[in-house]
């Protein structure tokens, strides 16, 4: 299963306009993907905010990573202070990785913010998060945390904001979007034999983990016929039949 290191600002000093800083509200914006992710069998280790960006670099270049993710929210020059709106998405232009990941979170940005136009995706060797990083990169400057507009939809839609980008990561993973139902215990059922948890929801995926009968596993999401389950460090998905939900 795809793993990405998720790296919300650890930027305390820099304020909202109406309260609170983008070290805050990115930080909550990881907390409202964290559920999404885990449902839709994406695997993630986090920065915390005790941490820097450099860091963050050295600890994610310290695992495998599928990709490295950084969520931020802009500012504008001080002479354009509050004029700037946007969504803009940095990657490393050496990385093809990077680029189709950066495209596909922009073009769904682009149908939820209010001027679609206004985000874009743009190469860059300037920021050490997309630069210096071992995995495949993308810094997203949500949008501007110093323009009252911007501002107001970063904090009104953040879970709407969490959702989209990890619909994004599906897509880029080529994995199915599913939503959480809740943290819910299960146990196998097989008749006897183990319960094979595997890559994707398809009997002719790789098999990552075999649970024996009887054993109890967290079940997270459910698509078609399937559970997005967690059993001691390994999530992938099951097949539902064979699994009884306490």
């Amino acid at each position: 299963m795809p793993t990405i290191y998720l790296s919300p600002s650890t930027q305390e000093f820099n304020n909202y306009l109406t309260g609170g800083t983008e070290e805050q509200y990115m930080n909550l914006l990881a907390d409202y993907m964290e559920p999404y992710l885990l449902s839709s069998a994406v695997n993630f280790v986090r920065n915390t905010p005790d941490m820097t960006a450099a860091t963050s670099i050295i600890q994610s270049n310290e695992g495998n990573y599928d990709l490295h993710l950084a969520l931020h929210s802009n500012a504008s020059p001080e002479y354009l202070s509050g004029q700037l709106q946007g969504t803009d998405v940095y990657y490393y232009p050496r990385s093809e990785k990077g680029r189709e990941a950066a495209e596909t979170i922009a073009a769904n940005i682009k149908t939820i913010y209010p001027n679609p136009e206004l985000v874009n995706t743009i190469p860059t060797t300037s920021i050490g998060e997309v630069r210096r990083t071992n995995a495949p990169a993308v810094l997203i400057e949500v949008a501007y945390h110093d323009n009252a507009e911007d501002e107001a939809w970063i904090k009104n839609n953040l879970e709407t904001i969490a959702v989209n980008i990890v619909q994004s990561l599906t897509q880029y993973f080529g994995i199915p979007f599913v939503s959480p139902i809740g943290v819910t215990e299960g146990t196998v059922i097989t008749q006897g034999g183990n319960l094979n948890i595997r890559s994707y929801p398809s009997f002719d995926s790789y098999v990552i983990a075999s649970v024996p009968n009887g054993s109890p596993i967290t079940v997270l999401g459910k698509y078609e016929d399937w559970y997005t389950v967690r059993y001691n460090n390994s999530l992938g998905y099951a097949y539902s039949g064979y699994i009884s939900i306490l």
